[in-house]
């Protein structure tokens, strides 16, 4: 399996972020992206939640997780009070991804995956577009 230091892997994040298109960056409001090491159990009851649309997994691994109220579904009268959270997890892309290269590709699916989740495309969706 692979293994990165925490600083590379942060790198690795905020370079899947600069290669999504500026239209699509512009649009994010009130969006953190972090990185955390394992997902707990807030992060499981967040993808449980009645309005989840799901989040990047492999297998039984939390790779990311948007947490948040999706454009879709955002009224004019958003007041956006706590910024919607981007959660991109170290410990099980270490574990799904044998390489740094495979590692560091599947960061910008799960980047890409969350990112659609604020825009609204559920799991299906972004599966079917390789995400």
């Amino acid at each position: 399996m692979g293994a990165m230091g925490d600083k590379e892997f942060e790198d690795a994040v905020e370079e899947a972020l600069e290669r999504i298109p500026a239209r699509f960056l512009e649009a994010l409001e009130n969006v953190a992206v972090v990185v955390d090491d394992e997902p707990n159990e807030y992060h499981w009851d967040a993808l449980e939640a009645p309005d989840s649309l799901g989040a990047a997994t492999c297998g039984d691994e939390l790779l990311g997780l948007y947490d948040g109220v999706n454009l879709l579904e955002r009224a004019d009268g958003y007041d956006g009070d706590l910024p919607d959270v981007i959660t991109v997890f170290k410990g099980p892309h270490e574990r799904c991804f044998g390489s740094r290269e495979e590692i560091v590709e599947e960061i910008g699916k799960t980047v890409v995956h969350e990112i659609g989740h604020y825009f609204g495309l559920d799991d299906d969706r972004l599966y079917e577009l390789g995400y």
